[in-house]
């Protein structure tokens, strides 16, 4: 009975997550400055942070965040400052000397935990994935669904969110792929500061539609 529905969710989801935004430029850069295992942390924080969307949407908060400016723009704007903050740091890269950047490609001087709350906090405080979580749960999810249905279909975003990003921090911590934006440098860092910082000034002039 539910099959047609899931289906649905399960392709608009994908169809988003698919989508280069903020998610993708974190996981990315975990895993190209420091490793597999960075990326698949900051992956699995990502994933994560999906649980935070689904919980207030069941409890029905995410609609008086859409409803309420003030609550938006809150949330906005710390998403936007995050967002700006490690981009700028990024940008402030410095070049490395030749022997610094072979060794950064075998040594993970990045902690799990560190990476894996870039992930957490840049999902758990993107206003769009408030905005698209709610859209989900009100429009393509019917209100009569029960309840444990709707969470399982919860528990499957953030799965299936945790698997396309850990697919992204494999191909991108591949040696080959590392050693090829190793040559880059501190240029690499720069451009996805500048995406980063990209993202948090579009960020920062939406509104709420």
């Amino acid at each position: 009975m539910y099959w047609t529905e899931f289906l649905a969710v399960a392709l608009i989801h994908l169809l988003a997550v698919a989508s280069p935004g903020p998610d993708f430029a974190i996981v990315v850069r975990e895993s190209v400055a420091h490793g597999r295992r960075a990326g698949i942390f900051s992956a699995l924080g990502v994933g994560c942070g999906i649980f935070i969307h689904v919980t207030y949407s069941l409890l029905g908060i995410g609609l008086i965040v859409s409803q309420s400016i003030v609550l938006f723009n809150a949330l906005k704007w710390l998403a936007a400052a995050y967002l700006l903050y490690i981009g700028i740091k990024a940008l402030r890269a410095k070049p490395a000397a030749p022997s610094a950047a072979e060794l950064s490609l075998d040594e993970v001087v990045r902690s799990p935990r560190a990476a894996f709350m870039a992930g957490f906090v840049t999902n758990g405080l993107n206003p769009k994935a408030t905005l698209f979580f709610l859209s989900l749960f009100t429009v393509v999810i019917n209100p009569h669904t029960p309840l444990p249905m709707q969470a399982g279909y919860g528990v499957y975003l953030a799965l299936a969110t945790t698997l396309w990003f850990c697919m992204v921090a494999k191909l991108f911590s591949h040696q080959r792929v590392r050693a090829g934006f190793a040559r880059l440098g501190h240029w690499f860092d720069r451009l996805m500061g500048a995406v980063l910082v990209g993202l948090g000034v579009k960020l920062a002039l939406s509104e709420l539609r």
